[in-house]
């Protein structure tokens, strides 16, 4: 068993071993948590705390303060412990509801929910992506707002992470582009303890870790020790030494350190110690049997002493800031701007109207010119794709490219990377309010990003994905490409808004309604096939795709003024064209139909009652919906006696017209099924 390094006084070790115990008793009270990993990482978690991190407790969200992630999310009780004893809005008694009902101490740590966690973690990786994002941020704003003597934005990105958080491969992911970008404002320290759930990480890594991150391109040290405090703090002096890497600083450390019986074992991990482990771990430290949750005063006082600090960082801070004010008046005022995530006045302006004298336009296509349109009355729209910006539309004209020396450049290429790109834009999302962040890739391939996505719609983020190559409609890249079952996996996802629009107007006003919106991400869901532009003159506006689904074309067009229609035709993106197309079908005999353009069925679920009864009035249970994915989900708005067309099966390789010829997806097939519905 290691010990305390012979350096560390008295005090210190009072210190560390008070996150350690309060970590121990809040586990073990709960019955249920990590008490191994704040146990081995005491000393790291202490010494970032008190002598390296640039915080003030008291406002959490100045904007220049360093940012702390504890990727290893299940180690919170580390994170909790520091945050109180710090000083931020959490209190003993959160520490002793631990995981409990309503508690500001959650099983893992939440954004939003915690004053002083950064990001929400706990599926591994995710935090360590999070941190490039919020490393590349950084980078960007500084290039934008920092002049010479006026440093308003120079702050560190320090994460804890764990063996998992390194197997998983949105680490690898994410560690490759940062070292690409030379991210030096990155400090990683991997707690490198041989343990996992199953047992000794030998069982399933011999990564080397050290030769592994050299080859990202990263700066990497070597600790012996965890807990010496001397040797933690001179690597982290060295790594924030370093001007043209991010680092990483592997220290060994033993998960469950000072448990007689369970340090370096798994056990230690994911349960607690057990009450009479607990009674002999205190007599190992000599710390006091009773009271549960002990906090010396001596070790609160000087935790308390150390992070006031940040006020007086924050106060030097203000005290530039004001001299930056009077020196670059329109710089700082777009800097409070954005901060408060306030857009530029006539932006909305901007978006193109489309025509039907355009020609037929891919709502992908639709996108790129829209996109182009309002990037620059948005200087913090910004982002990329997956090395398909050529196919998604999504590179920025007029602008440079992201790059280690264009750091203000709105252009990413996250490189066949889309996990990593996922979780990076969840970091500068978190940043501020003021960045509108998107990615984009094909809808098939929203599998490899949906972890990160789940995470920004439980984190409410607001970041854009661009899917394009939306359906079947693809055609001859073939099944493999197609997607059938991701719509209805976003629409299962709760905070998360999907907007397939159905021509190029719909686009642009799908695009309005993404900038706009704050409270989640928002997904463009987006055709690789041309396809008609709607009349706007003969429709109504686009701008109603912001109720989730409108009428587009009643029986009053098609038969007599005010005649009932008898049934209802909806789709969504390019099946929207077909809908049309057989309603006209059904006009030459007479029959009167509702088309209705369905791009959300979230925005739809918010319209108030009677709007929603509008649209689907209770009494036509006639009902037709129509989209080339699978039909899951369309129950809901086409019930018992209506009928869905959709594809419970994956496509094939030809071209699209044919895919469409075969499975079923025509105007006249669907005109067929109608009759057929209204003649049962």
């Amino acid at each position: 068993m290691s010990s305390l390094a012979p350096q560390q006084t008295s005090l210190q070790e009072l210190c560390i071993n008070t996150i350690r115990f309060l970590a121990v008793d809040a586990v073990q009270k709960a019955n249920s948590g990590h008490p191994g990993l704040p146990m081995e990482a005491a000393a790291i978690g202490y010494t970032l705390f008190t002598k390296f991190l640039k915080h003030n407790p008291k406002n959490p969200n100045w904007v220049n303060r360093d940012r702390f992630i504890l990727s290893a999310g299940h180690g919170c009780m580390l994170l909790y412990s520091l945050l109180y004893l710090t000083g931020y809005d959490l209190s003993l008694d959160d520490i002793k509801a631990f995981r409990q009902w309503g508690s500001k101490t959650p099983g893992h740590p939440e954004y939003h929910h915690t004053p002083g966690v950064e990001t929400t973690t706990g599926p591994l990786g995710q935090g360590f992506a999070n941190g490039v994002g919020m490393g590349i941020a950084e980078k960007f704003l500084a290039a934008k707002f920092n002049r010479p003597n006026f440093p308003i934005l120079d702050y560190s990105i320090y994460v804890i992470c764990s063996d998992g958080d390194l197997m998983e491969g949105i680490s690898h992911e994410a560690a490759s582009l940062a070292g690409h970008l030379k991210l030096d404002n990155l400090i990683y320290i991997y707690l490198d303890n041989h343990i996992t759930i199953e047992g000794d990480t030998a069982l399933a890594y011999s990564d080397d870790v050290q030769r592994r991150f050299e080859g990202y391109h990263w700066h990497v040290q070597q600790v012996s020790d965890g807990n010496s405090i001397e040797q933690v703090t001179k690597a982290i002096q060295n790594a924030r030494a370093i001007s043209d890497k991010p680092s990483l600083i592997i220290a060994r450390t033993h998960t469950g350190y000072g448990s007689p019986h369970k340090q370096d074992t798994a056990a230690a991990h994911g349960s607690p110690l057990g009450a009479e482990e607990v009674k002999l771990t205190k007599e190992n430290l000599k710390w006091p049997l009773e009271p549960s949750f002990y906090v010396p005063e001596d070790a609160l006082e000087y935790y308390r002493k150390a992070a006031s600090h940040g006020e007086e960082s924050e106060e030097n801070w203000k005290n530039l800031f004001e001299k930056y004010k009077k020196t670059f008046p329109e710089q700082a005022a777009e800097f409070t701007k954005f901060f408060n995530g306030e857009l530029s006045e006539d932006w909305s302006k901007k978006l193109p109207v489309f025509t039907p004298q355009t020609g037929d336009l891919a709502t992908r296509m639709a996108s790129g010119k829209t996109l182009n349109a309002i990037a620059p009355s948005l200087p913090f729209l910004l982002g990329g794709s997956g090395d398909l910006a050529p196919s998604t539309e999504t590179l920025l004209k007029d602008t440079e490219s992201f790059l280690c020396d264009h750091f203000d450049g709105r252009n990413f290429h996250f490189g066949i990377r889309e996990h990593g790109m996922a979780g990076i834009l969840n970091g500068i999302a978190l940043t501020s309010p003021g960045f509108i962040p998107y990615g984009a890739t094909f809808l098939n391939f929203l599998d490899y990003m949906k972890p990160s996505l789940r995470l920004a719609a439980l984190q409410k983020l607001r970041v854009i994905y661009v899917f394009t190559h939306d359906s079947i409609g693809l055609g001859e890249d073939g099944p493999t490409h197609q997607p059938i079952e991701q719509l209805a996996s976003l629409r299962a996802t709760p905070n998360v808004i999907t907007l397939r629009p159905a021509d190029a107007n719909e686009t642009a006003a799908s695009w309005e309604f993404a900038i706009q919106h704050h409270d989640g991400p928002v997904c463009l869901i987006l055709s690789r096939q041309k396809l008609p532009i709607l009349d706007q003159n003969l429709f109504p506006s686009a701008k109603n795709i912001k109720k989730g689904a409108y009428i587009l074309s009643d029986s009053s067009e098609i038969s007599q003024p005010g005649e009932n229609p008898k049934i209802i035709l909806m789709g969504s993106g390019s099946e929207v064209q077909l809908i049309l197309k057989a309603s006209e079908i059904l006009k030459k005999q007479k029959i009167p139909v509702r088309v209705i353009s369905f791009p959300s069925f979230e925005l739809f679920r918010r319209q108030p009652e009677e709007y929603r009864g509008k649209v689907l009035p209770p009494t036509l249970k006639k009902r037709i919906a129509v989209e080339a994915a699978s039909p899951v989900g369309w129950h809901e708005f086409v019930g018992d006696e209506g009928k869905i067309i959709g594809i419970d099966h994956f496509g094939a390789s030809a071209p699209f017209e044919t895919l469409y010829e075969n499975f079923g997806l025509t105007a006249e097939k669907i005109a067929e099924q109608a009759l057929n519905l209204l003649n049962h």
